[in-house]
């Protein structure tokens, strides 16, 4: 059975009720970060390459300005640091089994690691993106997911888990959001071996974070107890995880983005720009801020469920997404018909299927409370 990062089962069914309902609360809440976070994100990267002229432009300057997206990715993590200081911090208890391997030195390595997988997939997500579209590159992320799952994070597959795939898969393949960065019809564009590394890898590194982030959470901030006692699991960790990780993966973005030359032709776009560069500054900062708030609610749903449930999640957001690109930009040849409606009903079903088994199995871990508590109280009055 997949392992939950619930809260920790109390001694007095009023504390764990309650405990359930401010996780069930938190899930909510991080879903909707991330679908905001999707939207946001899809809306203002087709604006940014509408307004860039990219359709004009030739096959080189097609796939250029990848590193700058990269980097937008990653370089507003510090709004999150007034919100990290914030939040209280629980008491830390000391753990002497860790003498010989120090805390520090092992969430230094998480953070690493994770920083430069970050740093990989925003570089070449967003060149797939302008490669290879939108269409094959999220359900390939998902076969990945499910597979780091299984055989990293030792999660086991029941039949709901399986059905909210096999409706997440559907409803992505037919429901991929309009995208203004593709290439046009009349630039050269082959769908060979290199098309086919450029999608296998950035889905491998994203898949691949998604499950190290939930080892992470679970091997290591948690059992060093940096945050209190008892494999103690709170919302600090992911503000901490998102600001470390994201300043590792800005630091390459950058040296990629000079080490390319890419930062002599930011002058060049701010000039292209239709609406100015005004408009072109305002969006990519709109564009950094909301990848943040994408991230969090991603890392926030690893925490609080597994790497699975957070891209099932991410995933059946693009219905959604489409739907307001298709409002929000007059696409040739797009609408939302009756195949996106589909899988629109697709990824209601497939959230639908994930949360009935969240709920059997907290119900599972109140009735199973309710029994011991009972047992409990047998033999004291025995």
């Amino acid at each position: 059975m997949e392992e939950f990062q619930g809260p920790e089962p109390g001694r007095h069914n009023t504390s764990e009720i309650r405990s359930q309902r401010k996780w069930w609360i938190s899930v909510f809440f991080c879903g909707f970060l991330v679908l905001t976070g999707d939207s946001l994100v899809m809306l203002l990267l087709n604006f940014y390459y509408v307004q860039n002229n990219r359709s004009e432009n030739d096959q080189y300057q097609q796939y250029r300005g990848t590193w700058t997206q990269a980097l937008i990715q990653n370089v507003a993590f510090p709004i999150l640091i007034p919100l990290f200081f914030i939040l209280p911090k629980p008491e830390t208890v000391s753990d002497q089994t860790n003498t010989r391997h120090p805390p520090f030195l092992r969430v230094l390595l998480l953070y690493l690691s994770l920083g430069v997988l970050v740093s990989v997939y925003s570089k070449l997500y967003a060149l797939a993106r302008l490669y290879v579209g939108w269409g094959i590159l999220v359900p390939a992320q998902l076969i990945l997911t499910s597979l780091f799952s299984a055989f990293i994070n030792r999660l086991k597959f029941n039949r709901w888990i399986i059905i909210s795939i096999i409706f997440t898969l559907a409803a992505d393949f037919f429901c991929a959001p309009a995208f203004s960065g593709t290439p046009t019809e009349d630039e050269s564009y082959t769908y060979g071996i290199k098309a086919w590394l450029i999608l296998i890898f950035p889905t491998l590194a994203f898949s691949l974070s998604l499950s190290l982030t939930q080892l992470g959470f679970e091997r290591v901030l948690a059992k060093t107890k940096r945050y209190g006692g008892s494999n103690k699991k709170v919302f600090r960790m992911v503000l901490e995880m998102q600001i470390f990780v994201s300043f590792v993966a800005t630091l390459i973005c950058l040296v990629g983005l000079f080490v390319s030359g890419e930062f002599k032709e930011l002058k060049g776009e701010s000039e292209r720009f239709k609406k100015g560069r005004t408009y072109y500054s305002l969006s990519l900062v709109g564009l950094a801020l909301s990848w943040q708030v994408w991230a969090v609610g991603l890392l926030g749903l690893v925490l609080s469920v597994s790497g699975l449930f957070a891209d099932v999640v991410h995933m059946c957001a693009s219905p959604v997404v489409a739907l307001l690109v298709v409002l929000a930009f007059d696409f040739k040849d797009d609408d939302f018909g009756w195949q996106r409606r589909g899988a629109l009903l697709g990824s209601v079903l497939a959230l639908a299927c994930y949360f009935y088994y969240l709920h059997k199995t907290k119900k599972k871990e109140m009735a199973e409370l309710n029994k011991r508590d009972n047992n409990n109280n047998n033999s004291e009055e025995a």
